[in-house]
């Protein structure tokens, strides 16, 4: 079974690389050495029975049979035609831009510069999810071709390719209502044009552009008025007079303060020919709509129905992902507060080594989506205290070695709980960084023993965030530890413990920054006239300023920076002011 599997690939593989000669040939004008060469991929796809793979040899052969003879232009529509139904069968995006560059090119060739467009479109938004072969950038070279050819204000051409341009740039569905519905009114020569869309769940038609009423949002039952006729029905409707027909919903004019005479109103389908929405053109500038009208909105909508569609989707597709990122931060969050419930000791410290380990990764200029993870991970670093036992973790005293050793398996313990939860491929960087703060540059920490470069770099970031929130913190049985002392800490430890590059970035880090993080502690503001001050001096310069002067030595500037941190960094947390 393997070896025939082999086989099966290694046929596919070669009828694959084929494909591809053929197609840079075409593209060289190489005519007549491509139909050998598509002729043998097509018996390699036919014993693989790839219908996909079958539908592009089709369509290439039909392409190929044309440009080598114009006259064979209803046998290569044969070929094509063929093409299509396979492609559509199989639902393969690939089969789909081939057979639509295909048929573009052949109407190209022969004048039929409308629908040369619609095609040209349709392939370049298939190229736009998949383009395996190359084929963009020549589609977008011929789109942009057509229309240098048609540059004409008003000319129904430049209608089609700037609404085209649309479908594969543009995501934001209010910019593309008023792209189609501007480009619309200028083509059809009309006075105002409403691109209406359907939202099945309220059954309403509503658009930002209609009527000319610029952002402001219109809705209305799907069965009401002209639009709404469409929208139910399917049907394509020209009138004369609106007034005298009883299908007008005059509120709108009333609303809008519009006098409107004579309508074009039009069904938007998708590429599965569902009707998602309606055109509703207002006044014609030069007397009434025309069947050219008609013809002209029927391929502006070909275009628009594919644009709208994946905007809605792309729309559904982004307050999906808002929602359950908010529902998975709220979980991470939820997870968190436990570890503060057990804890009352160490309450907030997730939450600020979170806060300083954003600070070292903005400083090291990581993306936002690895900044994202680091913060994750911080938050859950402690999530495997919930299986220490409470003599232990809640204990006052000295921990003695038995003890010390069991409150170490808390990481793996996080390791273990964080495994489990369902994540996204990125976000499965959350539990190797969390379970990596306890890990020391020299191999010599827990659990894992990792060192050096081996340690994730946002375990390598926790691990400093983590130590320098635990000797920053007041615990019942002792005090903070003085600033210079920490500072001194983290550079005495810095390529034994510390990475030094994480080290450096964080004592690069403005002073304000740091006591902001202290100040989610205690009820203390940061007054404006200190923060001044402390965003002058970053920790590296408060350490050299304390180990290297004299505080009589300092300047008046140098002194009132000393005082201010230390104003802050010395302030009473809550607890305390509780108490």
């Amino acid at each position: 079974m393997n070896i025939k599997q082999d086989m099966k690939n290694e046929a596919a593989i070669r009828g694959e690389s084929i494909v591809k000669s053929v197609i840079e040939q075409f593209i060289n004008k190489n005519y007549n050495e491509c139909m050998p060469m598509i002729l043998e991929a097509q018996k390699l796809f036919k014993q693989e029975q790839s219908y996909e793979n079958i539908s592009i040899c089709l369509s290439l052969i039909g392409l190929i049979e044309y440009s080598q003879n114009k006259s064979k232009y209803f046998k290569a529509l044969t070929y094509l035609n063929d093409g299509t139904y396979l492609a559509e069968s199989s639902k393969n995006i690939t089969a789909k831009l081939i057979n639509e560059f295909a048929l573009a090119t052949i109407d190209f060739s022969e004048f039929n510069i409308n629908t040369a467009v619609l095609h040209y479109q349709k392939a370049n938004h298939y190229a736009q999810i998949q383009d395996e072969y190359g084929l963009g950038q020549l589609i977008n070279e011929r789109l942009k071709e057509l229309q240098n050819k048609s540059v004409a204000k008003g000319d129904p051409l430049v209608a089609l390719l700037k609404i085209g341009q649309t479908v594969s740039a543009e995501t934001n569905i209010d910019v593309l209502l008023k792209v189609i519905a501007e480009e619309t009114k200028s083509a059809i020569q009309a006075d105002r044009c409403s691109v209406f869309l359907y939202d099945k769940n309220k059954d309403e038609l509503w658009s930002k552009v209609a009527l000319g009423m610029n952002s402001q949002e219109i809705r209305f039952p799907a069965d009401k008025g002209i639009a709404g006729h469409v929208v139910k029905t399917g049907e394509t409707i020209n009138i004369k007079n609106v007034y005298s027909d009883d299908r007008f919903n005059k509120e709108i004019d009333i609303q809008t303060g519009y006098t409107t005479s004579t309508i074009l109103c039009m069904p938007i389908k998708n590429l599965n020919q569902e009707i998602i929405g309606a055109f509703q053109v207002l006044n014609k500038l030069n007397g009434e709509f025309s069947e050219e009208d008609e013809d002209l909105l029927i391929a502006i909508g070909s275009s628009a129905g594919i644009a709208l569609e994946n905007a809605q989707l792309f729309k559904t597709q982004r307050e999906m992902f808002i929602e359950q990122k908010h529902a998975f931060d709220s979980f991470i969050d939820a997870l968190a507060a436990s570890i503060d419930a057990r804890d009352k000791i160490t309450a907030g410290h997730s939450s600020r080594v979170r806060l300083y380990s954003e600070l070292i990764a903005r400083k090291l200029n990581l993306d936002e989506k690895l900044i994202e993870i680091i913060e994750k991970a911080a938050t859950l670093h402690d999530i495997g205290k919930i299986g220490i036992r409470d003599s232990v973790l809640q204990k006052e005293g000295k921990l003695t070695d038995e003890e010390y050793k069991h409150i170490q398996e808390h990481v793996e313990i996080t390791h273990h709980i964080l495994e489990k939860i369902h994540m996204s491929d990125e976000f499965k960087l959350v539990s190797e960084i969390a379970c990596s703060h306890h890990e020391k540059y020299d191999g010599s920490g827990y659990y894992r023993k990792l060192y050096g470069d081996n340690i994730i770099l946002g375990g390598r970031i926790l691990a400093v965030s983590d130590v320098f929130d635990a000797i920053t913190s007041k615990r019942h049985y002792r005090d903070k530890m003085p600033i210079v002392d920490v500072i001194g800490i983290l550079l005495k430890d810095s390529g034994t413990h510390f990475d030094k590059m994480i080290v450096d970035a964080f004592l690069a880090v403005s002073t304000d920054n740091i006591i902001r993080v202290f100040l989610t502690e205690n009820k203390l503001i940061l007054q404006e006239g200190h923060r001044k001050i402390l965003e002058r001096y970053s920790m590296i310069n408060l350490y050299n300023l304390l180990t290297q002067k004299e505080y009589n030595d300092l300047d008046d500037d140098e002194k009132s920076f000393i005082d201010v941190f230390q104003f802050y960094y010395t302030a009473k947390s809550n607890k305390e002011n509780e108490a």
